[in-house]
């Protein structure tokens, strides 16, 4: 079978566990909600500032989201003791990193078109300026996001490892995802300063380097 069956297969088999169980959306659409109306709240009522600051919230939301779709993706398969099925099993590391990033990809898309109508609702956020560079903007983080989470998130369930190791890792690691999502959402809603194309091709690059080292190292980190 090959790499990209594998991963499709393992892809698949996750969202099937979130769709029967809706784990990670549960967990996470609440948790960005409140983030957005206690942020919401704490800046006032001045529709400039909430529309000014609208990317950078939104962005936040979805990256302290993502990292309880990436626990769970991997507590899954902790709690049913297969993880050390995957180990063992005759199949290609490599596919098991893909497809957990895919399945997290797709719960996290999930995840923000609900969250970007709340902030539409919220802060008064346009989504109508440039709508094809903000759904680049999205996918391409998200994919980065989905990269970086299912290259470390094996190492969050390991007996040796501390709970606060996950996030100390992610959160820097996504720091570029943060930065090119917030600049080509503003681009994109609020029409700022120089084109998106820049944060676009930053955020392509970042996708490329995570998928690529995932794919090469995920299998001594999944055996570790």
């Amino acid at each position: 079978m090959s790499l990209a069956r594998q991963a499709a297969v393992m892809a698949r088999k996750d969202l099937r566990i979130e769709v029967r169980g809706r784990h990670s959306l549960s967990a996470a659409l609440p948790f960005a909600g409140t983030l957005l109306i206690a942020f919401g709240l704490s800046l006032g009522p001045g529709r400039t500032l909430l529309q000014q600051t609208a990317p950078g919230l939104l962005w936040l939301a979805v990256l302290f989201s993502s990292v309880l779709a990436f626990r769970q993706a991997y507590q899954t398969e902790v709690e049913d003791g297969a993880l050390e099925g995957l180990v063992l099993a005759h199949i290609d590391k490599a596919a098991v990193f893909l497809g957990k990033a895919v399945a997290v990809v797709v719960q996290l898309l999930a995840l923000e078109a609900i969250v970007i109508l709340l902030v539409a609702a919220l802060f008064g956020l346009s989504l109508g300026d440039d709508p094809a560079v903000l759904a680049g903007a999205f996918v391409l983080g998200t994919i980065g996001l989905g990269a970086v989470g299912g290259l470390f998130g094996a190492l969050n369930e390991s007996p040796t490892a501390r709970e606060s190791v996950f996030p100390l890792l992610v959160l820097p690691l996504a720091t570029p995802v943060l930065v090119a999502g917030v600049r080509a959402t503003t681009v994109a809603t609020n029409g700022g300063p120089g084109g998106a194309g820049s944060w676009l091709g930053l955020l392509a690059a970042f996708d490329l380097i995570f998928l690529a080292a995932g794919t090469l190292v995920f299998g001594y980190l999944l055996e570790d």
